[in-house]
């Protein structure tokens, strides 16, 4: 088991394909399955299209559509606001989307698709350090 840390500059989504597949070429099972977790409440984990960044651009810009800042009077209706007008949006797209991730591993390589990768999806706007822990069962 390991944790990685990702560092986020704001709302959007990270990749970290290459990290997770450099750690899977140092483990000793070269099969099995890949979780992936994080030890975040306001962020979420997603498999998604890592070759063109459209793809990301309009996925962060559909959520902020979908559940945008309490700034909006369309969230009037939210009472945790303490931590600024991103938190609570935060947590709702967290809610709505994977904190973990299964992936199987065959020959020491993560099974994904030609175009998957692996992301951090940021959903608060300040910089982060946000930690996935990994585990490789076989």
């Amino acid at each position: 088991m390991t944790t990685f840390t990702i560092a986020t500059q704001g709302q959007g989504l990270y990749e970290f394909t290459r990290d997770v597949q450099g750690w899977l070429a140092k483990q000793p099972a070269k099969d099995g399955l890949l979780t992936l977790f994080v030890r975040h409440t306001s962020c979420s984990l997603l498999i998604q299209e890592n070759a063109d960044p459209e793809v990301q651009t309009d996925l962060r810009n559909f959520f902020a559509r979908l559940v945008p800042p309490t700034t909006d009077p369309a969230m009037s209706y939210l009472t945790h606001i303490y931590e600024g007008p991103d938190d609570m949006p935060a947590h709702i797209k967290a809610a709505m989307m994977p904190v973990s991730l299964g992936i199987p591993v065959q020959q020491g390589q993560l099974a994904l698709g030609t175009w998957q990768g692996l992301y951090l999806f940021e959903h608060r706007d300040h910089p982060h350090q946000r930690q996935v822990v990994a585990h490789l069962s076989h």
